[in-house]
């Protein structure tokens, strides 16, 4: 055993990804609906290999600290700026509101505590789930002109009060937003969401509504025997199905299969097949004619690419209206914004860099492309050149400082490279898995240089602040989201579906929108979660040097 302390105090760097195994590993155990997850798990792998007092290039650990933030920029960085927009407005509000009170509520709780400096910065973090406090308020504890000995206590002490307190904000959180506030505002969640689900989708999502029949194409064959459709065009057909789509891209006729066009005619004994959804075929394309097996009538080639919206003029338009433009023969099966999946209808209003996953015949999808956007094409090449040049000038400008007050505000400039590959799709592509590399791993290994680095104080520092902590934990994660609550729901009449998911935004969880949707059994909750993620990730992680700085008065 001493010989494999002395090899990882030896080669740092074997000790640094033994702390991310092992913290992955703790971060899947799973205690009802809490969930460790990595960030804690590497903290506490951290902590214990910490014990056998190994030391990190304290280089390592910005670097990885400056993916991590250039990954969160990029994702969010569209839906920052779409957040400006006027229909946004109650959401910025409420996340304004929410990430404000939670400031106030961890100042005043470490003021009334005496916590030091460190101590309120890890009570912010972890009360309200946010990580990256713990890498800007060390920055800023790293300026403060003190001996550095006081110093290396305050950044030990962040980890400690951020471990204590995340159990008490994340086991909070879930609790609150699935359960206690519904109970606030007097509603059955799962009848509002039903409610809201009828008002947007035009049914339930579990009554075959539009939201899931988008999921259920099906592609058949009929011999046309019934004269109702004999001598119209295909064209004619396809709109004769007002509230639905269906397409027809080929036939068989006298044996022999024909590509066919809008102006293409009907004639008795054609075999044509029909692509369209499994309610359309039962409820209105039922008297074709006999259905028949054709394989090889039936076996064309559907093109699936992904779709990213750059075309300004769609912006704020509805499907509908883009469909009806331009989305002939093109079949949407997922509309995705922010990693997240949003319930549509034909009336869900279109953003910019939104991510629309389509498919059909490939002359259909070309053509549909060149109107509205940019075809996000299948790669595992990240634009490291795109990376890096976001990075360096992240670090060239500071970051975007902005001084209120005498604090240094920051905001990532991967919140601008996210917006512009919005904009501009044709360069800047990270591909899911290398972001979720940058975002994940990256904090992941931040956390665990952290924990190394106070595990050696780390009991002693926890000892020290016993109870009091979890109670100023419990009174930071609580107060805000009842604040929220309140004021989204009187104040600023949000429907409470879409005002819990704002909150969860705000409060950057996807745990805590995880628990809403389950406990209202629909995905609608998310429709409130993408702007106030946005704006509720650049807010709470510019809380770390206002903290330090209120806090050293």
């Amino acid at each position: 055993m001493n010989n494999f302390i002395e090899i990882l105090q030896h080669y740092p760097e074997l000790a640094l990804f033994l702390v991310l195994a092992l913290g992955f590993a703790i971060g899947k155990i799973s205690i009802g609906n809490f969930k460790v997850g990595a960030v804690l798990g590497t903290l506490f792998a951290g902590v214990l290999i910490g014990q056998f007092h190994i030391e990190i290039a304290p280089v390592v650990k910005v670097i990885f600290f400056d993916l991590f933030l250039f990954a969160t920029g990029y994702k969010v960085g569209p839906q920052f700026f779409r957040g400006l927009k006027k229909d946004a407005v109650p959401q910025l509000i409420l996340t304004v509101v929410i990430c404000v009170t939670c400031l106030i509520t961890a100042i005043i709780m470490s003021k009334i505590m005496d916590f030091d400096i460190g101590t309120a910065a890890g009570l912010l973090a972890g009360a309200f789930t946010e990580s990256t406090v713990i890498g800007t308020a060390s920055e800023s504890i790293q300026r403060l002109q003190i001996p550095d000995a006081e110093k290396t206590i305050l950044l030990n002490n962040i980890p400690v009060a951020y471990a204590v307190t995340y159990l008490v904000g994340t086991t909070f959180l879930v609790w609150f937003l699935s359960s206690l506030a519904p109970k606030l505002l007097k509603i059955d969640l799962r009848s509002a969401s039903k409610e809201l689900e009828k008002k947007l989708l035009g049914k339930a999502e579990d009554d075959n509504g539009l939201a899931s029949a988008f999921e259920d194409w099906r592609l058949r064959a009929f011999k046309v025997t019934n004269t109702k459709w004999i001598g119209l065009s295909i064209g004619d057909i396809e709109k004769s199905i007002t509230d639905s789509r269906i397409f027809i891209h080929r036939l068989r006729r006298s044996g022999k299969i024909i590509e066919t066009s809008a102006s293409t005619i009907i004639s008795f004994g054609d075999i044509i097949a029909v692509m369209a959804r499994y309610r359309v075929f039962i409820e209105k394309l039922n008297d074709f004619g006999p259905e028949v097996m054709d394989q090889e009538l039936l076996d064309y080639p559907i093109a699936y690419r992904d779709f990213i919206i750059t075309n300004k003029k769609l912006a704020g338009k509805t499907l509908g209206e883009i469909g009806s433009k331009y989305g002939y023969g093109i079949k949407l099966h997922k509309l995705i914004r922010t990693g997240q999946e949003i319930p549509f209808s034909t009336e869900t209003i279109i953003n910019r860099g939104d991510l629309l996953k389509v498919s059909g015949l490939l002359p259909d999808v070309e053509r549909a492309a060149k109107s509205v956007g940019y075809v996000d094409r299948v790669t595992s090449e990240t634009d490291m050149v795109f990376v890096g040049l976001g990075i360096l000038l992240g670090g060239l400008v500071g970051l975007l400082a902005v001084t209120i007050a005498g604090i240094s505000i920051t905001l990532t400039t991967g919140l601008i490279f996210g917006w512009l590959r919005s904009k501009t799709p044709k360069f800047g592509r990270i591909p899911e898995p290398a972001l979720w590399i940058f975002d994940n791993v990256g904090l992941s290994t931040f956390i665990g240089i952290v924990g190394l680095s106070a595990g050696p104080s780390f009991i002693s520092g926890l000892s020290q602040t016993g109870v009091g902590l979890l109670f100023a934990g419990l009174i930071v994660a609580i107060t805000p989201h009842i604040v929220g609550l309140l004021f989204g729901h009187y104040v600023l009449k949000i429907n409470p579906v879409i005002l819990l998911g704002a909150q969860s935004g705000a409060g950057t969880t996807t745990a805590g929108l995880k628990a809403i949707q389950d406990a209202a059994e629909s995905k609608l909750p998310v429709l409130g979660y993408t702007v106030p993620y946005a704006l509720g990730n650049i807010l709470l992680t510019a809380w770390g040097p206002v903290i330090v700085a209120m806090m050293s008065f």
